[in-house]
């Protein structure tokens, strides 16, 4: 099963009390809108807990780094919680140059962000 609308989510599956969204490619201001609308998707569902694979995600822009802020607010809004997982050393460089990475749970691998 994928997201409609977005060439970057090359998996949605359910875990136990949990949504696992696995992304692919890079995020810039081009793929941003198209990943917004995904992940809006996803998280209208409401999952308890929305874990987002990066693994395959070698370039995320301040775009990029705009629609995860802003479905960080959307899953806190409905108390849920938002993990990133397998960050690339360029993509966490960007989470710790805006100090972000205080805001977001972020881990090494999925097994840890499914039972953190």
């Amino acid at each position: 099963m994928t997201a409609k609308g977005s060439t970057l989510v090359k998996e949605v599956r359910q875990e136990t009390d949990a949504t696992v969204v696995v992304l692919s490619g890079e995020v810039d201001m081009h793929q941003s809108p198209a990943l917004h609308a995904a992940l809006v998707d996803v998280a209208n569902g409401r999952p308890k807990r929305l874990v987002l694979n990066m693994t395959d995600v070698g370039y995320m822009d301040s775009s990029g780094v705009g629609t995860l802020v802003e479905l960080l607010r959307r899953v806190n809004g409905y108390k849920g919680k938002l993990a990133l997982v397998n960050l690339s050393a360029r993509v966490k460089s960007v989470f710790e140059i805006t100090k972000l990475d205080k805001f977001f749970s972020i881990y090494l691998t999925e097994e840890q962000a499914l039972n953190g």
